[in-house]
């Protein structure tokens, strides 16, 4: 299992699109334009009808992509076209994959997404407490099976996550939903101390939007910044204008550059241990 190596050397850049949005073509496009801009790995949504962590930007999204076709067979094949060199990770609701093929439960999916390069899974509905079967398929295909932890996350569930998860933890910075906000959240750093003991990377996610967020959450502890609705917003900026598919790429590429960048100014400004 390889996603902890996109983390080992310096800041990793995580951006999530929703896969087919707004079109197969155009998303193979932007998901491209994400690894050029520097993405270390990129989370592709799969989209599923209820997305309960969702705010309106990638709900939004979800309904491009399932109204332009995108399906779980779609999504497999959406994979094999792509032209990138970055780990990639399926994000997606547990209902999708446990009905996925002709046999019950979450097998048949992990198999299929493993086989066309996927290398982990990130299941926002799934508690550590039902994960077993997941969590089993993922250890026989050589998958990654990543958390997202909430600022209220604590206890026996948060322990249940721990002795399950692999790759990375998503740190959601904020409760609520996810979307770009102007600010990062002081729960951040709290959210990175419950998990200091975690010998596992830590990736924030929810509300970040520029490069700056990218270095304040960095330099607060981060092993990583994951990057949702701000992308998400170029893209539909860009199909509700009716812009040429080019310019869109190229603003995401810069817009991914640019969080890049500033996770890479993050980690230069965090305290260096004295040495002895």
């Amino acid at each position: 299992m390889g996603l902890e190596r996109a983390f080992a050397d310096e800041p990793a850049f995580v951006p999530y699109l929703a896969a087919g949005d707004p079109s197969y073509e155009a998303s193979k496009q932007y998901v491209e334009a994400l690894a050029r801009g520097g993405a270390d790995v990129i989370e592709l949504g799969l989209p599923f009808s209820e997305p309960i962590a969702e705010g309106k930007t990638i709900q939004n999204a979800i309904v491009r992509s399932l109204e332009a076709g995108m399906t779980p067979d779609r999504f497999f094949e959406f994979v094999t076209d792509l032209d990138v060199d970055v780990p990639l990770v399926c994000m997606t609701y547990y209902n999708l994959i446990y009905q996925y093929g002709s046999e019950e439960g979450p097998r048949p999916f992990v198999e299929k997404a493993a086989a066309v390069g996927i290398e982990g899974l990130v299941v926002p509905d799934l508690p550590g407490e039902e994960a077993g079967p997941l969590r089993r398929a993922c250890d026989e295909f050589d998958l990654d099976l990543v958390f997202i932890v909430a600022p209220t996350t604590k206890g026996d569930r948060l322990e249940r996550m721990l002795e399950q998860v692999s790759g990375y933890v998503y740190v959601q910075a904020r409760l609520g939903v996810t979307g770009a906000r102007e600010d990062v959240d002081d729960a951040t750093e709290e959210s990175l101390a419950r998990l200091a003991d975690w010998d596992v990377p830590k990736a924030v996610g929810f509300g970040i939007k520029t490069g700056d967020h990218a270095k304040r959450i960095v330099s607060a502890g981060a092993d990583g910044v994951i990057v949702g609705s701000a992308l998400v917003d170029i893209v539909a900026e860009g199909h509700e204008d009716g812009d040429p598919v080019d310019e869109v790429a190229d603003r995401l590429e810069a817009k991914a550059r640019e969080l890049k960048d500033g996770a890479l100014r993050g980690a230069a400004e965090r305290p260096q241990p004295e040495r002895t």
